[in-house]
This record gives C-alpha cells, structure tokens and sequence, in this order.
C-alpha cells in the first residue's frame, strides 16, 4: 500500500505517518518543504521515500508522481492533502493578497496536486484521498475569513470529488480539526480541554483513508460549532464576536 502524505515534516503529517506506517505493507512518500527534517523521519520509518518541495510552485506536482512513478511503479493507495498554511489578519490590512495566498496555499496547492495523482488512484483502485479542512470552514472568526474560506472550498470540492470519483473506486474522506496542538499552532492561550494532540487528527485521517469514512471532526464533538452556525448563526455571531475581533499577528505554516 502506497501512500503519500504532505506537510509531512510535522504536526498532524508526521503524526499521520508514524500512524500509518504501522498498516501491513504501507509504504510511504513524504512531502514538504524541509527536506532534512523528512530524510530524518523518513529513515527513522523504514519504509519510506521523500519529496522535498513546496507544493505552490509549478513543477511540484509533476515532481511528486515522477518520485512516485520511479519509486512504486505509479501505484498509488492513498494521497493525504495536509500540507496548508495560516495568514492571520483583518481583511482591511491583509486584502485580496492575502486571500489569495492563502487560498493558493490551502487550496490551489490540494487541487493541483490532486489533478495530477488521480490518474494513479484511479488506477490503483481502490484507493482514498483525504482533505485536511478544517472547523474553521463551517465557523469564521475575526483574523481568520481568508483560512476560513480555504477551508470551506476544499470541503465543498471533496464533496464533490466523492460523487465524481466513487465509480472509479477512489474514495474522498474530509478531515475538519479544531484546535490541535502544533508547531505552528501551540494553542497555549486557550483551555486545554479545546485542544487535541496531532495523533488525534491522524487517527481520523486513517479513518477517512481506510475505513473510508466520509468526513471527521477532531475532537469529534467540534461538530457541534457547525451544527450551531447551521441552525442558530445569530448566536454563534455573539459568541464569536468577542474573542473572535481580536487581531492575531502571528503567521503560521504546516507544509
């Protein structure tokens, strides 16, 4: 079973392949800007390969199904879109160039990648995608609408990816953490009892990828912050509107 995870280098992509790594036969493609950090884990693991690339630029796509053609014969099991980044400001000072980073990051980046490895998946069948969203996609807050809506379009295109691609055997799983505990995202300022662990997040990955789950929270009561913007988005505007009109300054990246 081959599989190729991005944003590998850390948090919930390294979780995902030490959790991963563990099913009979698995082999691994890693991919992510920090090249040392992935030779590191890579031969730590065993059974894996590595991409160092930013997943942005033009060619990395083509880059990681040439690595995975030349390594595994272009068998591909499962492709686990987790790479991402996190730009943090008010639309009046961030603007479209904002928007339009993030979303080529959060985005673009999925699809591209996606557009290009398809072919294998399908051949491959059957075989999983998983899209790392993220609750921020059902509920924005202040700082955060160009994550937000990064998030929302990957969720909605996997909606869609799933009812395309179910009759060639390529399944579509979503992923959609709250606060998880990162490099990028230590979460020290909020209530511990709001924040998972990385392995937590790769549990629901392999979740989506194995047992073809088709989407998870993590945790999984974070459903609730959907449910309540669906069904009661007056309150859920007074909530967030304290905390979430605060201005956070930190600019973050898990790629």
């Amino acid at each position: 079973m081959v599989i190729c995870i991005t944003g590998a280098s850390s948090g919930i992509g390294e979780a995902t392949a030490r959790r991963l790594v563990r099913e009979p036969g698995a082999k691994l493609v890693l991919v992510a800007r920090r090249g040392e950090r992935l030779r590191d884990l890579a031969a730590e693991l065993g059974d894996a390969t590595w991409v160092a690339a930013d997943l942005v630029d033009d060619d990395a796509p083509a880059r990681v199904r040439a690595h995975i053609e030349a390594e595994h014969g272009g068998r591909l099991d499962v492709l686990v879109n987790n790479a991402g980044g996190s730009f943090p400001t008010t639309f009046a000072d961030g603007g479209y160039e904002n928007v339009r980073r993030t979303m080529t990051i959060n985005f673009d980046a999925q699809v591209r990648l996606t557009e290009a490895l398809l072919p294998l998946l399908r051949a491959s069948a059957p075989s999983s995608i998983v899209n790392m969203a993220s609750t921020a996609g059902k509920v924005a807050r202040g700082t955060t609408g160009a994550y937000s809506a990064s998030k929302a379009a990957l969720a909605a295109w996997s909606d869609a990816l799933w009812v395309e691609e179910r009759e060639h055997g390529v399944h579509v799983g979503v992923v959609l953490p709250g606060w998880i505990r990162t490099e990028g995202f230590p979460q020290r300022e909020l209530p511990q009892w709001l924040v998972s662990d990385p392995h937590v997040g790769a549990e629901a990955i392999a979740d989506c990828a194995l047992n073809r789950a088709p989407e998870r929270y993590v945790p999984r009561y974070y459903w609730i912050a959907a449910w309540g913007r669906v069904c009661l988005p007056g309150m859920v505007r007074r909530i967030l509107g304290g905390a979430g009109g605060r201005k956070m300054r930190t600019t973050t990246l898990s790629r």
